[in-house]
């Protein structure tokens, strides 16, 4: 059986954890020769690596993990690179957030102002990372992208390194599609969907279970209850107040628009004054990040240290991990396993330009994503999408131009920001907040 190099590019997330898990999992079908992480903060990432280095000692004690910061010793012969940057940390998601609320508009880190400012710092760091693949890496490597804001970063991609080998994907619809199962009383993988749009912009036109259509029973569901099951609901697991908004959210677009059943972050885009009203500028989700998931993180690295025990559960949550070895595992063994997954048009959805960047189900390959096609959609669902991505083209041309008026025609588009005046105040602070990550717009 090959083996292969694996490189968790992020290293320093609270997630690498939990993926690492997953990708051990999976040992017994995709066999690693190296694992290394890799990341510019290295402190941050060796405080990860401690937790790290403890969940592959009581799993796969034989494998030895590297942790890096020098992209020649982590890239040289790769074959799979598992991008997950966060650029500016996340203290450049709450001053994104919280730049966002002052102006009374939704502060979120890949949807609408913020998820603009975060896609503007990425662009150029991606294609760091994709020379340095090219330089360093496989011939044949594989950047498999889950950076955020991922619709902006796979459209920059499309222009800027047309030729890497890089598939970019979300494990949003995923999550969606667990609740699915969940509310079915089925296996993720039990589920099969039909979708079509952007990254965090898209809809399921159909959903079977076992190979039985069971859309309209969903739909049912959703219309009442949004992407959560009715046991669910007086589970205490599950009541993460911003969760619990989003879903009743969902109930609410799904009531408003029946043909198809929506992806949760439409809720930015057709309810941001919902949106808005409910976000707290003093709690924002990226400060609940720092003391929560983060801070657990940070504590379990120096407990371990210590030489304490650690309940390293906690660090495996959600199908994040498993949607990125999935997709990992059918490129590597050529399974043509069907994911949803972020491409150039190129004709998949037959009344939308070849240039826009969709999300649709992809048959893997190791030669990458053979799409399915969607056909023509209502104009309805059309029009937002070509809104959508001639906002997110316009913040790619405005990073690669330097150019502001492309930005404020970007931010002017955006569904989730009322004016152009309020665009244009907006703007004008997050570029003073962006100084040293933004291009300078002139």
């Amino acid at each position: 059986m090959k083996d292969f190099k694996i490189v968790i590019c992020g290293g320093g997330s609270t997630y690498t954890a939990g993926i690492v898990k997953d990708l051990l999992d999976q040992s017994h079908e995709l066999k690693i020769r190296e694992l290394w992480l890799y990341d510019i903060d290295e402190e941050r990432q060796n405080k990860v690596a401690v937790v790290v280095q403890a969940v592959v000692a009581q799993f796969a004690p034989d494998l030895d993990v590297r942790v890096t910061t020098d992209p020649a010793e982590a890239f040289s012969g790769a074959n799979f690179i598992m991008a997950q940057m966060r650029v500016g940390g996340l203290e450049m998601r709450v001053s994104d957030e919280v730049t966002c609320l002052k102006h009374g508009v939704v502060g979120q880190e890949t949807c609408g102002a913020g998820g603009m400012a975060y896609g503007m710092r990425t662009i150029y760091p991606m294609c760091q990372l994709v020379d340095y693949c090219e330089e360093y890496a496989a011939p044949d490597y594989w950047i498999v992208n889950y950076s955020n804001p991922a619709a902006i970063v796979a459209k920059a991609m499309h222009k800027l390194r047309p030729n890497a080998r890089i598939l970019d994907i979300c494990d949003m619809p995923v999550e969606i599609e667990a609740r699915m199962a969940e509310i079915l009383g089925c296996e993720l993988d039990d589920i099969e969907v039909d979708y079509f749009g952007l990254n965090h912009f898209g809809w399921f036109t159909s959903v079977r279970c076992k190979g039985e259509d069971v859309t309209d029973k969903l739909k049912a569901h959703v219309r009442t209850y949004g992407y959560i099951s009715e046991a669910s609901l007086n589970d205490s697991l599950v009541k993460d107040p911003d969760w619990q908004h989003t879903f009743e959210n969902s109930a609410t677009i799904s009531t408003l628009f029946q043909d198809y059943l929506p992806n949760t972050y439409y809720q930015y885009y057709l309810m941001p004054d919902s949106c808005v009203e409910y976000m707290d500028i003093n709690n924002t989700r990226g400060m609940q990040v720092i003391n929560g998931r983060e801070k657990r993180m940070f504590a379990a690295s120096e407990a371990l240290q210590r030489g304490e025990d650690v309940d390293l559960t906690q660090f495996y949550v959600g199908v994040h991990g498993r949607f990125i070895v999935d997709v990992v595992k059918s490129l590597a063994l050529d399974l043509r396993h069907r994911h949803l997954v972020i491409v150039p048009n190129n004709g998949i959805i037959e009344n939308l330009s070849d240039d826009a960047t969709v999300e649709v189900p992809a048959y893997i390959t190791d030669r990458g994503p053979e799409p399915v096609r969607v056909g023509t959609i209502p104009r309805f669902y059309k029009g937002l999408i070509e809104n959508q991505d001639a906002c997110e083209g316009l913040i790619v041309e405005a990073v690669i131009e330097g150019s502001y008026q492309k930005a404020l025609q970007a931010f002017t588009l955006n569904r989730t920001i009322p004016s152009a005046t309020v665009a244009k105040a907006l703007l004008d602070d997050l570029i003073e907040q962006n100084k040293g990550y933004w291009p300078e717009l002139k």
